[in-house]
């Protein structure tokens, strides 16, 4: 089984982005789920999302301790919450962050960090402000390119599912993540 926790703050999408991932790889014969964690529920407020992924049926129910994926939702929660707790040796983080990855030293352990501006992604395909940018569906391009655990078109189908509103823009800005991460 496969382990994957999102860290974001209201607002920033990491709900959404988890039900996408999960169903990307449902759609792909895969055991697959996708569940929040809130503490206060208000915007900006840190959210922890859950994707657990297997080829037999998932029937774990509870939060998400030892990942083998961390998705960082902005560089900023990396001081306000430890994003490493618990990750797996060997595992693989991404944060969204114009910073190189060296600059999170404090960070740095037994597995890969990866970083990407996809908030200026976001920006340049319309998604949301310079201040409040909408990345989740960046973030998913960001992600998927580095790891490859599950296809782009399952996780453009989980867009469009889940997305009715600014659908092309998403996939854009997931496409164009994705192929950063590819280069």
């Amino acid at each position: 089984m496969k382990e994957i926790r999102f860290h974001g703050r209201g607002g920033q999408g990491a709900v959404i982005a988890s039900w996408i991932l999960a169903y990307g790889f449902f759609l792909e014969g895969k055991h697959a789920q996708a569940f929040p964690a809130f503490g206060a529920e208000r915007r900006g407020a840190p959210v922890e999302a859950f994707v657990r992924v297997d080829e037999r049926f998932v029937n774990l129910r509870c939060r998400v301790v030892r990942p083998q994926y961390v998705i960082v939702m902005g560089d900023k929660l990396v001081n306000a919450v430890n994003v490493a707790a618990g990750i797996q040796k060997g595992g693989f983080m991404l944060i969204n962050s114009s910073k190189e990855p060296e600059e999170f030293s404090s960070l740095m352990g037994d597995f890969q960090l990866r970083t990407m501006d996809v908030n200026a992604v976001a920006i340049r395909n319309g998604l949301g402000s310079k201040t409040s940018p909408y990345i989740n569906t960046p973030i998913l391009g960001a992600f998927v390119g580095f790891t490859n655990l599950v296809g782009a078109r399952s996780i453009i189908e989980g867009i469009k599912k889940f997305i009715p509103v600014r659908t092309e823009e998403n996939v854009k800005a997931f496409e164009e993540a994705y192929d950063k991460a590819r280069a």
